[in-house]
């Protein structure tokens, strides 16, 4: 199963931007974490992510929500929550996480841990041309500052900060296909695998 653990930060974020809920509300966050369903399917071999029963996969992927998800995920009880779904989904079978804490909190225990990074100017590029395939008009310089933004408050936050695990082979995509990516994983994989 591929867990992208992004989305269900993103999916909450959504639901905070709905409600207009205050975000500095510890207590309101908190029962508003608790009162919240989140889950992700796969359907022909796509990732649908369902908020309180609603699929919202693409509602999820604008920057504004982003953001959002940014800021909500430095909460204590929203961690606590999510962190506990993503070990529930995880038990579920086989996984391939994806996100911005997994090799440090979530599973530090994997067995094969990837730091998948890229340029800023790289990643800004991305993002705005799949931002614009999805009907949004996006500037990259506006891209780039919002990615900025988001990157430096993952960081700093107190609370499963985003960095690299100590054990985790980094790969450098910025001139790198997503093909040559995933060759680079599997290539990592099939090496572990051989060494145990």
């Amino acid at each position: 199963m591929y867990l992208d653990t992004g989305a269900l930060y993103r999916a909450l974020g959504l639901k905070v931007l709905r409600q207009g809920a205050e975000v500095a509300d510890d207590a309101h966050m908190a029962q508003l974490v608790e009162a919240t369903d989140i889950d992700l399917k796969e359907r022909d071999g796509k990732l649908e992510v369902f908020l309180d029963g609603e699929e919202v996969s693409a509602l999820i992927r604008t920057p504004e929500v982003s953001q959002m998800a940014s800021r909500v995920s430095a909460l204590k009880a929203v961690r606590r929550r999510l962190f506990e779904l993503q070990r529930a989904l995880a038990r579920r079978g086989s996984v391939v996480a994806e996100g911005r804490d997994i090799g440090t909190v979530v599973f530090p225990e994997a067995e094969v841990k990837i730091f998948l990074d890229a340029s800023a100017k790289e990643r800004a590029r991305r993002r705005s041309k799949e931002l614009r395939a999805a009907g949004r008009q996006v500037g990259l310089e506006e891209t780039s500052r919002e990615m900025e933004e988001r990157d430096r408050r993952d960081r700093e936050r107190e609370l499963a900060p985003l960095r690299k695990a100590d054990d985790a082979l980094t790969i450098d995509s910025s001139s790198l296909d997503a093909e040559a990516v995933a060759e680079r994983v599997i290539r990592e994989i099939r090496g572990r695998a051989l060494e145990n």
